[in-house]
């Protein structure tokens, strides 16, 4: 229900001044300007032609901008920074990459690029007036991130890969290896389906969520509810087109992503995590930070992909100490 201008209570009378949640300067037309929104705002990308939604929770001197997995997922499982970052006085900004979630969803394939998700990146840093920030991505958000670093270092002042290795091959061999440690009957059952490339067979999946998924995606149980939220959300034609129609195999138009040669270059403080039951190598995780000049590694002991939440004490331990540092 709105509230009229005529017989109901004014921001004066109530004793709440009206304000943004942004600066001036940084009002346009997607957001409302004198309004409260609980730090959400709208922002425009590919050049205006269409909006990506984000949120900023909690203030602070250290400022980070997340960027979730995928492709085609969203922030939701990221969610769990929430009883962590903000308490802890770091400023901490969400967004749904365009395509996921509440940000725009225009079905046009030609946008579901890593150069051209790159730009969006920077367009929201931008549009949030995020400088001298900390980048963290988890999972493909982590390629988004290390590309971000290659290209645009000089706005970071600091950097996070969550969960995510430098190169599609390395994270082939490893998920290569996770599936031997199946059942020989669902193993032999996941090779004859994938032989015939039955993704979308309802065995394939459930072997996937029966069997891999809870071992390697996320060991809790239930699953919590902001990651059965964000599975539900995933736009699969992003993950069809980039990573391809399994966890396994990359088909879509990362498969020949490698970053390996390049690591050198990231010259920022660079925190990398991974976990032990991951899908990605931890032992990539630590390669990566020997390779990256100011970087360190933690892996979490009890975690898989999502050690945010299966890890949790050791996961936020380590970065929380990490975004102190910097």
């Amino acid at each position: 229900m709105l509230i009229g201008a005529t017989g109901n209570p004014s921001f004066a009378s109530t004793g709440i001044t009206q304000s943004t949640d942004l600066p001036a300067q940084l009002a346009d037309r997607l957001n409302p300007p004198g309004i409260r929104t609980a730090g959400i705002r709208m922002l425009p990308v590919v050049g205006g032609k269409y909006k990506v939604w984000t949120k900023r929770m909690g203030t602070g001197k250290v400022k980070v901008l997340l960027l979730h997995g995928g492709p085609g997922a969203s922030h939701e499982y990221l969610e769990v920074m929430e009883s962590f970052l903000p308490q802890a006085n770091i400023e901490m900004y969400y967004y749904d990459q365009l395509g996921c979630n509440n940000s725009d969803q225009p079905d046009d394939p030609s946008l579901w690029t890593l150069p051209r998700y790159l730009e969006e990146v920077e367009e929201v840093r931008r549009g949030l007036g995020l400088e001298h920030f900390v980048l963290y991505g988890h999972s493909w958000g982590g390629i988004l991130a290390l590309e971000y670093a290659l290209h645009y270092q000089q706005h970071l002042q600091g950097l996070v890969i969550s969960n995510m290795t430098a190169g599609s091959q390395a994270y082939l061999k490893h998920t290569a290896a996770l599936k031997l440690q199946l059942p020989p009957a669902s193993l032999a059952r996941l090779q004859a389906l994938e032989a015939k490339r039955d993704y979308d067979s309802p065995e394939y999946g459930k072997i996937m969520m029966e069997d891999l998924y809870p071992k390697m995606i996320c060991r809790t149980k239930p699953w919590p509810e902001p990651l059965d939220r964000a599975f539900r959300h995933l736009n699969e034609k992003i993950y069809n087109q980039m990573q391809g129609k399994s966890e396994f195999l990359v088909t879509g138009n990362l498969k020949d992503w490698e970053r390996w040669d390049r690591l050198h270059e990231i010259k920022v403080k660079t925190l990398t995590i991974g976990a032990r039951y991951d899908e990605m190598d931890p032992e990539d995780m630590k390669k990566m930070a020997t390779l990256i000049p100011n970087a360190t590694a933690a892996i979490c002991p009890n975690g898989s992909h999502m050690c945010m939440w299966d890890d949790q004490a050791f996961y936020f331990r380590h970065l929380l100490e990490f975004l102190n540092t910097v």
